[in-house]
């Protein structure tokens, strides 16, 4: 088995939380992994992903990076800071409409000296070789190229390992962790997950919880996390075999749409703030902790099971999002809920 290298960016490992107070409310013992606190550009699983990105950049010798996704990609945000770091100019496509004001991610995006290209996504693949050329052409070679949410076969790596640390942690702690929940849309992390659980035995089982149902427009996500897994399996000589019941993705949660806030969302966000202190993000975490909460409620795990959410960051989109989850009443803010 062949091994990437990388870069250091992170904080790791990451910790381990007891959900105390959800806990009781719950027949089960429930766990936070805090992929939130990587420590790059506010954190995410991103930084995970991008040691590796990074330094396969370095390594063939890139003078620029570009990468793409939606206005308020925690991707982007993470590539630009990463770049930065080790010299790199980065470029992001991002999909239009272009906002009126940047705050969020974008606003973090402009920190960094991000150079921001607007794209109707339809024209994506189009737009994507007219900029690679003009950077070609200023720089005198081509741009290193991460895909959407960094997940191929090297971003994938960083899921790799982040296995590897899970098992060392419960190890060291003796704690049993029978289910993993996250937030699965560009698939990068769901396939490391995979094949890490492969490598290093994890007994775990791995459950992803669908965020975009058109993340592809011909194929689905489940069909993408398999086409990763294999390439990664052919490069890197990986010695796992996959099968179809290695990848458990539930879907049914993203009806409203990718980036769509609802009622699940907020109550996921409201729910882990007020009883847990921790904050989740509108689009990918709060999304797959409401599905989580649901599935909670509807006893789809066995009871007393130890169940752990992997939180993969995000936070930086709620300021984006305010007006979103702000449309309704908010416990704690009306003076007849501090009496």
């Amino acid at each position: 088995m062949r091994h990437p290298e990388k870069v250091e960016l992170g904080f790791f490992p990451t910790p381990i939380h007891r959900l105390e107070k959800l806990s009781k409310k719950y027949p089960y013992n429930l766990f936070i992994k805090r992929d939130d606190l990587t420590g790059l550009a506010f954190g995410g699983n991103k930084t995970r992903k991008l040691e590796y990105l990074i330094a396969d950049a370095l390594d063939k010798g890139a003078r620029a990076v570009i990468t793409e996704g939606a206005a308020q990609s925690n991707h982007a945000r993470q590539t630009a800071a990463a770049a930065r770091k080790y010299g790199l100019e980065p470029h992001l496509i991002l999909f239009k409409p272009e906002p009126r004001e940047f705050d969020g991610n974008l606003l973090l995006d402009m920190f960094f000296g991000a150079k921001i290209h607007w794209t109707d996504k339809d024209s994506l693949y189009k737009e994507r070789l007219n900029i690679m050329g003009v950077i070609r052409d200023c720089h005198g070679q081509d741009p290193y190229f991460i895909p959407m949410g960094g997940s191929n076969e090297i971003g994938l790596w960083g899921y790799i390992d982040a296995i590897d640390e899970l098992k060392t942690q419960t190890e060291l702690s003796g704690q049993k962790i029978d289910y993993i929940v996250f937030a699965s849309s560009s698939g990068g992390t769901h396939a490391g997950m995979i094949i890490g659980k492969k490598l290093y035995d994890l007994e775990a089982q791995i459950i992803g919880i669908e965020i975009d149902k058109n993340m592809y427009p011909d194929k689905t996500v489940k069909q993408h996390i398999k086409t990763i897994i294999n390439y990664a399996r052919q490069e890197f000589d990986l010695p796992i075999d996959l099968n179809d019941q290695d990848i458990t993705l539930i879907s049914g949660y993203s009806e409203a749409g990718y980036g769509v806030v609802t009622d699940l969302e907020k109550n996921a966000i409201y729910t882990l703030a007020q009883e847990e202190g921790i904050l989740l993000d509108p689009v990918y975490t709060g999304r797959a902790f409401g599905a989580l909460l649901d599935l909670l409620g509807k006893v789809y795990f066995p009871k007393g099971s130890n169940i752990l959410f992997w939180h993969t960051g995000g936070q930086p989109a709620l300021f984006a999002y305010r007006n979103d989850l702000f449309t309704k009443h908010i416990p704690g803010k009306d003076n007849k809920d501090l009496v």
